[in-house]
């Protein structure tokens, strides 16, 4: 019920909202039978496309499926959130992009010693990010955290319920709710080998699109490399090759919707004509 207040918000005008709220104790009950009796059924998708800017293939759930993916994430949120680390910023209570953008700018004041010495940044991007998801590292991955068996086969029916055209057992749908908190697990994998392995004090990731920060280039190009073959190893990820590049603060650099500097930002070109069409 707890989880109905929460994804009925803003949504009551919807059709298939409306329909599901007509008989709401019985499908409630009911889909708590299916829970309690482990004989839960994730449903199949609606599949449509959205340009944000660029386009994308959203995947909704039945609303009854939709309901069940608000009480697992209300649950397991609260658990997974304390393991992350402060420098991820995507899909997380009191973060987000300009909080992120916030972030790199102290970070490039420390690096550049208040831009008194050249800062460096490897900028990187994951090709198809959300499509790539392998299903069963992920599922091990949420293993190594939850030992309950019940829980992991209702999180493995979630997760199993979508796969990529022409690539089973891979690929998360973008319209769950739960896809947002399994990317963070998925990708907290990286985040803990950054800093604990490569050592980077300068690390800010968002999503799939994540910064390097260091005085020394050389440095950078040479984690290039290792940062591939972990991706590739360890979670089946490729980074994108048009989107791996080293650049000063100086010149300034594209992050998160804005091109920064040392002492300013500005919003990048491309959102600025999309602004006027719009």
């Amino acid at each position: 019920m707890e989880a109905w207040k929460e994804f009925e918000k803003g949504k009551k005008n919807r059709k298939d909202v409306q329909e599901f709220s007509l008989c709401l104790m019985d499908n409630i009950f009911s889909l708590h039978d299916d829970l309690f009796n482990h004989t839960y059924k994730h449903g199949g998708y609606q599949a449509f496309k959205i340009n944000d800017p660029k386009p994308r293939d959203i995947h909704k759930a039945s609303v009854r499926d939709r309901l069940v993916h608000h009480a697992i994430y209300r649950i397991l949120y609260p658990f997974f959130d304390k393991t992350f680390i402060p420098e991820s910023y995507s899909c997380r209570n009191d973060k987000g992009t300009h909080k992120a953008i916030n972030k790199f700018q102290e970070y490039a004041n420390i690096v550049s010693k208040n831009n008194t010495r050249t800062c460096w940044i490897l900028k990187c991007d994951i090709r198809k990010f959300f499509a790539n998801i392998d299903h069963k590292i992920l599922i091990n991955i949420i293993a190594e955290y939850i030992p309950d068996r019940n829980i992991i086969n209702l999180l493995k029916n979630i997760i199993e319920s979508f796969h990529t055209k022409n690539r089973t057992a891979t690929g998360l749908p973008l319209g769950n709710l739960t896809s947002q908190l399994f990317v963070n697990i998925y990708m907290n994998k990286f985040d803990q080998f950054a800093k604990h392995k490569l050592k980077a004090k300068y690390y800010i990731r968002y999503a799939d699109d994540f910064v390097f920060l260091a005085e020394d280039k050389k440095q950078l190009e040479n984690q290039i490399s290792i940062i591939e073959k972990f991706l590739d190893e360890e979670l089946q990820l490729e980074m994108h090759p048009d989107k791996v590049f080293i650049k000063t603060l100086t010149s300034g650099v594209d992050f998160l919707g804005m091109v920064n500097f040392f002492d300013h930002r500005i919003v990048r070109t491309k959102t600025k004509r999309r602004i006027r069409v719009n």
